[in-house]
């Protein structure tokens, strides 16, 4: 008897997280976009397995701000900038969502030319690839409720398959990987260090925090529901760790084994041909057109959400463009322009990436200072703040966040002004 409830209760817990599930997966697994994959085939291209390590602090650093935004979310029913809004004033709200839009944009233009890049590597050019990319991903939201909109991402999310199966057909050396993974090797080169810090600026952006609270809001999830959705931010940011150490397994085992150099991903899926085959770079080149594709239809979408919740505007792709006009104009208007931008003839795209994530880079340690003060505000929310312990562990991973997204700047900025 006690096995058959055994059973019944797990069966009936599978079934509530099946359908609670999406926000957490969904906002880590579109984190691996363009800019992700290529910081985590450059790791593994130019050092090797050496970085592997740095992964497990990282997903738990983003596994724990994760938490913390859907826990505003699910406790407040508010979005992460109508909490700032009402907590901080309308003039550092303006200046937060107007960095916020100028680096989304930014990263837009990078997922479209992430698009452009995969779909070239197959014979199909980009003004026929980004067009149609750009139409989808308009039309998904314009017509798509919540829930289908959301099946749809988390189909994409389980296509980062691909990476796991390039990691394993580019065949690494497991006992050195292992190795690499529990054992710190860490070095003060200033390459490395660069290095290091945009794979914690890549994993952890500023865009994720706002995209996470609204999703869990607008799909109207309570605190009855919270260890479910602790679950599915746990499991979405192991998803994310385990792409990311694929990608680098791949690039490591082969690129960096043979002096290979690449500057973006779709180098490093043409580099892999000849040493892990055909299908590993295929597979190689389709996950980055689905990453790409993925995370130009969220980041306009994350936008659009912060933006209208600063204001004050109706938002929601559950309300009819009557009742959110703003929202949806907002939204097709940040894809046109990156679209539009990556089909321009000499586009200044690479400047344009950098700057965006130069802003990204000043915006995130705001962000995670409003997210503590917020969560630790009892008004807001309660006998769920922070405990003691959380707080220790959340304050330290924002100030190791926070002091490497300086020194990141420090080390970009300074070099470009002189």
């Amino acid at each position: 008897m006690n096995q058959a409830l055994k059973r019944k209760h797990f069966f009936r817990n599978l079934l509530i997280f099946l359908a609670i599930m999406g926000p957490g997966i969904i906002t880590a697994s579109v984190d691996n976009d363009a800019g992700g994959i290529t910081t985590y085939s450059l790791a593994g291209a130019h050092f090797g397995f050496s970085l592997l390590w740095s992964l497990i602090p990282i997903t738990i650093m983003l596994i724990i701000i994760q938490e913390i935004s859907a826990r505003m979310g699910i406790v407040t029913g508010k979005g992460f900038a109508e909490l700032i809004r009402e907590n901080f004033g309308l003039k550092v709200t303006f200046y937060a969502m107007l960095a916020l839009l100028i680096a989304n944009i930014g990263n837009t233009m990078a997922e479209f030319s992430g698009v452009a890049a995969s779909m070239e590597i197959f014979g199909i050019s980009k003004y026929v690839s980004v067009p149609i990319g750009a139409f989808f991903v308009w039309l998904l939201i314009l017509k798509g409720n919540y829930k289908v909109i959301e099946r749809v991402f988390l189909g994409a999310s389980v296509v980062y398959v691909s990476y796991i199966i390039s990691g394993v057909m580019a065949n690494p050396p497991w006992a050195e990987v292992l190795r690499s993974t529990v054992v710190p090797t860490f070095s003060f080169d200033p390459h490395y260090m660069v290095m290091l810090m945009g794979i914690i600026g890549t994993t952890i952006a500023p865009w994720m925090q706002f995209y996470i609270q609204s999703s869990v809001v607008e799909k109207g999830l309570n605190i009855r529901s919270y260890k479910f959705t602790v679950l599915d931010v746990t499991v979405g940011g192991l998803v994310t760790g385990v792409v990311a150490f694929f990608t680098i397994a791949a690039c490591a085992a082969t690129l960096f084994t043979h002096g290979i150099r690449i500057e973006t991903a779709k180098d490093a899926a043409l580099a892999l041909r000849p040493f892990a085959g055909n299908y590993c770079s295929a597979l190689f080149a389709f996950g980055l057109f689905n990453a790409s594709l993925f995370a130009a239809s969220i980041l306009p979408l994350a936008t659009a959400y912060s933006i209208c919740e600063a204001m004050g505007w109706e938002l929601g792709v559950n309300k009819h463009f009557r009742e959110a006009s703003a929202f949806y104009i907002l939204y097709a208007l940040i894809i046109i322009i990156g679209a539009g931008a990556t089909l321009m003839p000499n586009f200044p795209l690479i400047t344009t990436m950098y700057l965006s994530q130069v802003l990204n880079g000043i915006l995130l340690p705001f962000v995670l200072i409003f997210m503590l003060i917020l969560v630790n505000n009892k008004n807001l929310m309660g006998r769920y703040t922070n405990s003691l312990a959380y707080n220790i562990l959340s304050w330290s991973s924002a100030a190791v966040i926070i002091a490497l997204t300086v020194l990141m700047l420090v080390t970009f900025v300074l070099p470009a002004i002189k």
